[in-house]
């Protein structure tokens, strides 16, 4: 079953109302709309950012002035805690890339469907207007 979002950074007949609605009602919702039907595909990237720069803020808070972490004062247990968290890091990473990939899949899929739709909609106007020229009823325009 193919799921797609009604509300997607696209233009969409619901993105498009909602656009217009937002203009009529306070034109600053209008706005941001339309910031997000144009830009609205770069928020996953936007939020992948913030959510490193904010790891990297709050890591520097869990090391010391020297650049180690505060130790428990047991060695074995740092040692584990250490490890530990470089597995989960390098795991999170993997499942960051799983994830952009999916991403770009999920955009190709939506890209290839609406070629496919506009390629119909060409394919059926075209056949529409050879009918209507065959048909007399349009008269051809020569050059």
């Amino acid at each position: 079953m193919t799921q797609t979002a009604l509300i997607r950074p696209a233009w969409t007949p619901a993105t498009i109302a909602l656009m217009v609605l937002g203009f009529m009602v306070f034109w600053p919702l209008g706005l941001a709309m339309l910031a997000y039907i144009i830009w609205g595909d770069r928020l996953d990237a936007f939020k992948a950012d913030v959510n490193r720069a904010t790891d990297d803020f709050t890591g520097a808070f869990r090391k010391t002035r020297h650049g180690m972490r505060t130790g428990s004062g047991n060695a074995a247990f740092d040692d584990w805690r250490d490890t530990e968290l470089a597995r989960l890091d390098e795991e999170r990473k993997k499942l960051d890339e799983m994830r952009r990939e999916f991403d770009q899949h999920m955009r190709d899929l939506r890209m290839a469907r609406d070629r496919e739709e506009f390629d119909r909609f060409m394919a059926d106007r075209q056949a529409s207007q050879d009918k209507a020229r065959k048909g007399g009823s349009v008269p051809e325009i020569d050059g």
